[in-house]
C-alpha cells in the first residue's frame, strides 16, 4: 500500500487511542530517549515495514529493526528506537497491537503451510476474506509474509461466485455463462459448490477455478476422480474452503487440490505479546 495511505490508516488509528491527548504523559518530562521493542515470545514477525511509516509519522528515528519474516526468538529484541518520549509513548499501543496481531497471523499462517508441505509443496495455502474491518490490508499482508496467498484482497479483483449469487439465476449453467459473457477477460471465473455434481457440471462449463466449499474429503476425491474422467482435471484449479483447521489441514492435502484456503489463520490467530521499554534517557 502507498505509504500517504498507510499514514492515513495510522492517523485514525491514533485519533482511537490519543484523542484529544495522553494526559498522563503531560505530566512527566520530556525527553530524547532510547526504547526497544522486544518479543516476548517465538514468532514469525510481521508488521516491520508498516511501523516504521508509523514512527516516521513522529519523527522516530529506527536504529536496529528484525526483518519481516525473520524466526524471532523469546526476549529478542525487534525494534531500537531513538526520540521524544512523548511521542514515543503515544505511539506505543497502536505500534504493539499492530506487530501482535500481523506477528500473531504470519506464525499461526506458517504453521499452516509447514503441515501443507509435508504432504505437497505445490499446494498453496489461501486467506479468506473473513478478516478484522479495517484491518484487511494489514491481516492480508502477514499471511503474504508467512508466504501464504492472499486469494481476493476485495469484491473487486476477482469473480466468485458464491451460492447466494446462484439462486438468482434458473440453474449454475445460466449464471456461469452470464459471468463468461460479459466479465473483463481478464478476470478469472471461480465457482462455489457443495456437491460433487455441481463441482462436475461448473467444470463442464469452463470455469477457472471451483471451490469445495464444506465438502468432506471423501466427495472431493471423488470429484477430483470424475473429473480426471472427463479430462477436466488439468483445465481447473481446484480449492477447498471450509471446515480447515491445524489439526485436518493434511488430510485436506492428502485429496489432491491445488488450493486451501482457510479462515482461521486470521480469526483465530494467537495475539504475539511484545513489549516497549525505554532504555536510555538523556
Amino acid at each position: 500500500m502507498n505509504s500517504k495511505l498507510l499514514e492515513s490508516k495510522f492517523i485514525q488509528m491514533l485519533e482511537e487511542d490519543v484523542g484529544s491527548g495522553d494526559i498522563t504523559s503531560r505530566i512527566i518530562p520530556r525527553k530524547i530517549v532510547r526504547a526497544e521493542i522486544i518479543a516476548n515470545e517465538e514468532c514469525i514477525i510481521s508488521g516491520i515495514e508498516e511501523l516504521r511509516i508509523l514512527f516516521n509519522l513522529f519523527d522516530i528515528k529506527v536504529l536496529r529493526s528484525a526483518r519481516d519474516g525473520e524466526k524471532i526468538k523469546r526476549n529478542q529484541r525487534v525494534f531500537l528506537l531513538s526520540g521524544n518520549s512523548h511521542d514515543i509513548l503515544a505511539v506505543e499501543r497502536t505500534a504493539l497491537n499492530l506487530l501482535s496481531r500481523m506477528s500473531g497471523i504470519s506464525t499461526t499462517t506458517k504453521e499452516f503451510i509447514e503441515k501443507v508441505r509435508k504432504i505437497d509443496s505445490k499446494i498453496r495455502v489461501a486467506a479468506t476474506r473473513k478478516t478484522t474491518p479495517l484491518l484487511r490490508y494489514f491481516e492480508k499482508k502477514a499471511i503474504m509474509i508467512a508466504g501464504g496467498d492472499t486469494h481476493r484482497i476485495g469484491l473487486y479483483d476477482a469473480i466468485l461466485i458464491k451460492h447466494n449469487h446462484l439462486r438468482l439465476f434458473n440453474n449454475l449453467e445460466d449464471a456461469i455463462r452470464k459471468f463468461k459473457k460479459e466479465k473483463s477477460f481478464i478476470h478469472k471465473i471461480e465457482i462455489e459448490v457443495d456437491s460433487v455434481e455441481k463441482a462436475v457440471r461448473a467444470a463442464r462449463e469452463g470455469v477457472d477455478v471451483i471451490m469445495f466449499d464444506n465438502m468432506t474429503m471423501d466427495e472431493i476425491r471423488e470429484a477430483i476422480s470424475i473429473l480426471k474422467k472427463e479430462d477436466l482435471r488439468d483445465k481447473v484449479i481446484l480449492e477447498a474452503s471450509g471446515g480447515i483447521n491445524l489439526s485436518n489441514i493434511e488430510e485436506y492435502a492428502k485429496t489432491g487440490v491445488d488450493i486451501i484456503s482457510i479462515g482461521s489463520s486470521i480469526y483465530s490467530a494467537k495475539p504475539i505479546d511484545f513489549s516497549l521499554r525505554i532504555v536510555r534517557c538523556s
